[in-house]
């Protein structure tokens, strides 16, 4: 379930897109009752795809006059492109169960999304379901443009082979404060079994901030977003003690400044990796472990905070039976759905008492738990239309700085607020 292979390309083409279909379905009702057939689009991994194809046929045996039709989301450079593109056009689906937080604010300022707060229990479904981690996924304005779904929350994975073969424990590693990881990676490269202790995309992207900097950020304050109450929070002692710990990683050379072709933590080229509950099947071949992400001076796992790598569903203005829309919505992220795709795909729903709610899964399968528990201490992307150009300001002062050295990270850092902080500001 790799959902950090988005293409900056394709957001970024959202982006530029005319915004020539801002009502965003051409002739569609503006009814929100409205019952009847709909189309819908799902992932084309073959996870999601078996868990949406036995959600649909559950839906239609009980509902035959209020038919779905499921597919695959058409291929493209990237699903975000292909959805923007569908907006412009004014042919949607009625709803989109793949849509990156990080694209939503520029489908909704192109007019392509239905507030779901619209709806007389929009915002209480979505609040009940999802307690307060929802409140991460409103626009500006306070609005649900987006239904929090599912996440795929961080951590790091090791390779206990490895570490074993380095006289490190691989039971207890020491990974949990910035000293300790520093200490081991520097262990770790010096015995020679790996080219480097961790080796994260140093690619420009926009979303590989999702990858280093975001998750101990996150772990290092305890939940801080990247922008809080319309202004960047991440040039603060927090952030640039962050900097500073990838810093040293790269001066030290316990990370891989050149971008691996292929995946260096499967082919053993990378001692830990920072990854998702999608990693748990990817590597079945390696004999693994998973550790919280580190922090200045170590914090408890029960407290310890990551970035969510989610995936929401949006309801779209072409749709011309939103009524029907918003009941299969809710009926694609009940109890017994959320637990079929718990099931099926291995990722974590955006739900409040996860682990209580589906706690034979955890029990039956261990390697999951962990992520079940840090599921609900996540955070994610800013809201807004200018999301994918914040992430970009951000990764652009981050891979000059501290990836490549070219720089103070701190100075980096306070100019990137500040061009972020007049980003958020803008509509």
């Amino acid at each position: 379930m790799r959902t950090r292979a988005l293409t900056g390309l394709g957001i970024a083409a959202i982006a530029a897109l005319g915004l020539t279909a801002c009502g965003g379905g051409g002739g569609a009702s503006d009814d929100l009752s409205a019952k009847g057939p709909i189309t819908i689009w799902y992932s084309n991994n073959e996870q999601e795809v078996t868990w949406g194809k036995a959600m649909v046929d559950a839906w239609n045996k009980a509902n035959p006059d209020q038919q779905i039709t499921g597919q695959e989301i058409p291929a493209g450079k990237s699903s975000e492109e292909v959805i923007g593109a569908a907006i412009t056009a004014g042919n949607a689906p009625c709803l989109v169960f793949n849509t990156a937080p990080s694209a939503v604010g520029q489908f909704e300022k192109q007019g392509g999304l239905v507030d779901l707060s619209s709806f007389p229990d929009g915002a209480s479904y979505i609040e009940a379901r999802s307690g307060d981690l929802a409140q991460q996924y409103k626009n500006p304005e306070g609005d649900y443009y987006q239904m929090p779904w599912k996440s795929n929350p961080v951590q790091i994975f090791y390779n206990k082979d490895l570490f074993a073969a380095a006289g490190l424990d691989p039971d207890n590693p020491k990974l949990s404060t910035y000293d300790d990881f520093l200490a081991t990676s520097k262990a770790l490269v010096a015995s020679g079994v790996s080219q480097y202790a961790i080796w994260p995309a140093p690619t420009s992207e926009f979303f590989q901030t999702q990858f280093d900097f975001m998750p101990l950020y996150a772990a290092a304050t305890g939940g801080t977003g990247l922008v809080e109450d319309g202004k960047a929070t991440f040039n603060d002692d927090a952030g640039y003690a962050v900097a500073d710990f990838w810093k040293s990683l790269y001066d030290q050379n316990l990370a891989g400044r050149e971008q691996y072709q292929g995946d260096a933590f499967a082919d053993g080229k990378a001692a830990m990796s920072i990854v998702g509950p999608w990693a748990v099947s990817v590597y079945d071949k390696v004999n693994w472990g998973s550790v919280p992400i580190p922090t200045p001076n170590g914090t408890s796992a029960d407290d310890t905070w990551t970035f969510s790598d989610a995936k929401n569903v949006g309801l779209f203005t072409a749709c011309q039976n939103k009524g029907t829309a918003w009941d299969v919505l809710k009926f694609a992220t009940s109890e017994e759905q959320d637990g079929q795709l718990l099931e099926t795909t291995g990722q974590m729903p955006l739900r409040q008492d996860l682990e209580t709610t589906y706690a034979d899964y955890f029990s039956a399968n261990p390697a999951y738990q962990a992520f079940g528990a840090q599921a609900a201490r996540t955070i994610e992307v800013p809201s807004g239309p200018n999301t994918v150009q914040m992430l970009q300001t951000l990764r652009d002062a981050w891979s000059k700085s501290v990836i490549f050295g070219e720089g103070d990270p701190k100075q980096a850092l306070d100019d990137a607020a500040q061009k972020i902080t007049d980003l958020a500001g803008q509509k």
